[in-house]
């Protein structure tokens, strides 16, 4: 009975052991860190709009974590220091111009939603930007774009909350083509690269040239891509990052990153794409969006979002085809097409099931709301039935 009694330890005891405490831990800064998100709302502005940008910045990957964010941030630091700060200034007054308008609608403002179109928009002005590093006037154009993105993104939930569907990057996609489309390449102030069109370029010994280990490298630099980075060390952050909020979310990365990639070859397209990750990024987010984010993480939604990433790169292909011809960048307009696409599939399945877009989160969050959800039904439907049987035997 004595030693009985010793085995049996109570959560506090669990708590107060070593192994315990790393648990703990662990818990804590791994998910999307509720516990520090409570704890931010009662800090001063300061520490919340950080934790605002942070979380911003991971939410481009779907990831409500200040420490993926961080690890993120440094990633870019390591791509281009100057595109870094870009991005982080564009994270910073989305955010701030969300506050402004007051639409911190369910604390959307402090989870980084609308911080990631900002980052994106302030990235990726800099990254096709004509005038090199540390040009400080296009520090400008990308305040008011950016400040634009929370404006972009509450017109556009307002037509998509319908139908219950997210706005994804749509907001970065529209202000960075609108702003490329506006300077162009001989814009005395803010020139853009020039974008050549793609409509004849195929490599039909593709194969016979292929190597090996560039090809298994593309991969996750093709997760990298997301943020317009090709240095593999901010790939291997970029997908640290996933691992350490959601491995659902790190392994469907990995993979939609591989079906952009194969569907890339079978296209012929040339190497230089395929090695670089350009064909990985878009079929990458719509893996991620489509496998455990958006629907339940199941074996036949698993299934589903490998089909949406190899529809994703075949939409890639059209559609950076149809906008070099416009001379714009391809930007994420095939991720938002073909998931939005998928995310409207009606179906009978019980297993493809998409919780409400209120209660997305990474997917382990998402099976745990679902299998609450599934469980309250049946409690109500078999409370029904005996209420049912009271009547008929009354």
């Amino acid at each position: 009975r004595e030693n009985a009694k010793i085995v049996r330890l109570t959560p506090n005891q669990l708590s107060a052991e070593p192994s315990g405490r790393c648990l703990r831990a662990v818990r804590f800064f791994t998910g999307d860190m509720r516990r520090c998100g409570q704890w931010v709302k009662r800090q001063v502005l300061i520490i919340q709009l950080l934790d605002g940008v942070l979380r911003g910045t991971a939410q481009v990957m779907f990831v409500s974590n200040p420490v993926s964010g961080l690890l993120i941030s440094t990633g870019l630091f390591l791509q281009n220091p100057w595109w870094a700060l870009n991005s982080l200034l564009g994270a910073f007054v989305s955010t701030v111009s969300a506050l402004l308008l007051r639409l911190n609608r369910s604390d959307a403002i402090f989870a980084g939603l609308h911080g990631y179109n900002g980052t994106l928009v302030g990235m990726l002005m800099a990254a096709f930007s004509s005038k090199g590093n540390w040009y400080w006037w296009l520090l400008f154009p990308n305040v008011f774009m950016s400040m634009l993105c929370p404006v972009v993104s509450s017109a556009l939930s307002s037509i998509m909350s319908k139908w219950d569907l997210p706005v994804f990057t749509l907001p970065f996609n529209i202000l960075t083509c609108l702003h490329i489309a506006a300077t162009g390449t001989a814009h005395p102030y803010f020139p853009e690269v020039k974008i050549q069109p793609k409509a004849h370029l195929y490599h039909n010994d593709s194969l016979a040239n292929l190597s090996i280990p560039q090809l298994f490298l593309s991969v996750p630099v093709g997760v990298g891509q997301v943020f317009g980075c090709d240095s593999p060390w901010t790939a291997c952050l970029v997908l640290l990052a996933l691992l350490l909020c959601s491995p659902a979310i790190c392994l469907h990365a990995l993979l939609g990153s591989a079906a952009g990639l194969c569907t890339g070859l079978a296209l012929a397209a040339p190497l230089e794409d395929v090695y670089s990750g350009l064909w990985g990024y878009n079929s990458a987010l719509s893996c991620i969006a489509i496998g455990g984010v958006f629907y339940g993480l199941t074996w036949q939604t698993h299934i589903l979002s490998l089909i949406c990433a190899l529809f994703c790169a075949y939409v890639t292909s059209a559609t950076s085809k149809l906008m070099s011809v416009l001379a714009l960048p391809v930007c994420t307009w095939p991720f938002c097409l073909s998931t939005l696409i998928f995310l409207l599939l009606s179906s009978e399945n019980p297993a493809i099931c998409r919780p409400p877009l209120s209660a997305v989160s990474c997917p382990e969050e998402n099976q745990h709301y679902l299998r609450q959800l599934r469980t309250s039904e049946k409690a109500l439907s078999s409370c029904k039935g005996e209420r049912t049987l009271e009547r008929m035997e009354g």
